[in-house]
């Protein structure tokens, strides 16, 4: 996770996300502090309940509105490799630190280094875990294409990788394209939250909910109002005990219905955090924050 240096309205990312929404003047002037102070409840939840994280300070020069949200530019899988992906938003690029790098590769070890950002410069672009939700023992990748998710390069990606690429369409209440998968979609190790109503083709929404309950997923569906409230955008990690937990936030948790709390709770401990300035200047919530790490320690 990255604490940020200069969190704030990013007018880049506002072209496609339609989940931001600019603050007033007054908001703006705290919105910073604000940030930090939901930030670091959050890692501190995450602590208290055992779950290892890894905090790397933000650097204030230049100003990066989005490093807070540091799944997009970087994952690691878990045959030991680190991926840096191409950015939709050119003060976003500026969020790939090689000082990030040299953290993780004197705390773990890396079995390889890609870095894919050279498609930034033919506009072909992939966001990482924004763009991408694994079933990693599936081997089973699933995208949503949009401006930030391009379907040739999320099909090189994954076949690169051994996985299978599952790609489809979705778009929210007013038939924009949702911009990120992980806004709409979760995959857990036995569950499976998705927005089958935003995926509008018939086929593809029969065809995505199969491969779900084929590989295992009780699928728990929810609506695009659920969507707005970040209820697609959760991440089921693994304390050091080996307990489950789901991380999601307060907005997401109390859109759901008491049976779809009750499912979810059925498969993981949720976790609930409190980040409403996050979520409504940056529009990305609780996974949106945490890049995994699928590396042995060092």
């Amino acid at each position: 996770m990255v604490r940020p240096a200069s969190f704030g309205f990013n007018s880049e990312t506002a072209a496609n996300n339609a989940y931001q929404q600019n603050p007033d003047k007054e908001l703006a002037n705290s919105i910073q502090k604000r940030a930090l102070e939901e930030f670091d409840r959050y890692v501190a939840a995450l602590r208290t309940h055992d779950i290892a994280v890894e905090v790397i300070e933000d650097s204030k020069i230049p100003p990066k509105p989005d490093a807070i949200f540091p799944n997009n530019w970087f994952c690691t899988l878990p045959s030991g490799k680190v991926i840096i992906f191409p950015m939709f938003a050119p003060n976003r690029r500026e969020e790939k630190r090689e000082e990030i790098l040299q953290i993780l590769k004197s705390r773990y070890k890396f079995s390889d280094f890609e870095d894919w950002s050279e498609y930034e410069a033919e506009n072909f672009f992939l966001e990482g875990t924004g763009s991408m939700i694994f079933d990693h023992p599936d081997k089973c990748v699933y995208g949503c294409l949009s401006a930030r998710t391009h379907k040739p390069l999320l099909e090189t990606f994954a076949r690169a990788h051994g996985y299978r690429p599952v790609f489809f369409t979705a778009s929210d209440h007013k038939g924009v394209p949702i911009y990120h998968t992980n806004v709409m979609m979760h995959i857990g190790t036995t569950y499976a939250v998705i927005c089958l109503e935003s995926i509008k083709n018939q086929a593809e929404r029969i065809r995505i909910k199969q491969e779900l309950q084929r590989s295992g997923h009780e699928v728990i569906p929810i609506t695009l109002d659920q969507v707005a409230h970040f209820a697609g955008n959760m991440l089921q990690v693994q304390s050091k005990t080996g307990k489950s937990y789901t991380l999601m936030s307060r907005s997401a948790w109390n859109i759901l219905s008491s049976e779809q709390q009750q499912t979810l709770s059925v498969h993981s401990e949720p976790l609930v955090v409190d980040i409403p300035t996050i979520e409504k200047t940056g529009g990305g919530s609780a996974r949106c924050m945490v890049a995994e790490i699928f590396l042995p320690e060092a």
